[in-house]
């Protein structure tokens, strides 16, 4: 079989998982469409060096990855317009305390997480992230990357990673604040 045939059956073949981990990453079809582009561009650049030691759609989710990675970097470039001036005042102090304290023992848990409204409304939360916040979310905890190799994927210090991933949480809480919460 050659190259061009072989990429042809790898493009029929993996576009739809591909598709779907990169939507997963990155939150929006048509970026997630670009890097699956980039993935089998790169794929068909690199296929000599395909050795076949592991399935295609190991080495394809690979390159997929640092796709991601590059894509993210290249976002980590400007910085984010999100205004934290609702959490802190001009000397840098909480405008409100109740935001250090925990939620409700009966508000949280596991049972929680099986609550079907709840987690639809959990994803909302984090699809008003800004994209490079997402990112880190979702390698972090969901994929639960450790923070040396999350710096390293998305070229962050490890400070910036754990100031981002902080104030993520501080957008999360209050999202879910406002949209659960206060409403259950």
């Amino acid at each position: 079989m050659t190259k061009d045939e072989e990429l042809k059956n790898w493009i029929e073949q993996y576009s739809g998982p591909l598709l779907k981990k990169a939507l997963y990453l990155l939150s929006d079809k048509e970026d997630a469409q670009d890097v699956v582009q980039d993935v089998f561009l790169a794929a068909y650049s690199a296929h000599d060096s395909f050795e076949g030691k592991s399935q295609p759609l190991t080495w394809l989710m690979a390159i997929l990855q640092r796709k991601v990675a590059d894509f993210y970097r290249k976002k980590y470039k400007s910085e984010p317009h999100v205004r934290l001036d609702h959490f802190f005042d001009e000397t840098g102090s909480w405008k409100r305390n109740d935001v250090l304290k925990s939620w409700d023992a009966s508000d949280t848990g596991d049972e929680l997480l099986d609550n079907n409204d709840f987690n639809k409304t959990l994803e909302e939360c984090i699809e008003e992230l800004p994209a490079r916040w997402k990112i880190l979310l979702k390698m972090y905890y969901i994929e639960e990357k450790k923070a040396p190799e999350v710096s390293q994927e998305l070229n962050v210090s490890t400070t910036n990673l754990w100031k981002i991933l902080q104030r993520t949480r501080m957008q999360l809480r209050e999202c879910l604040e406002f949209n659960w919460f206060s409403r259950v």
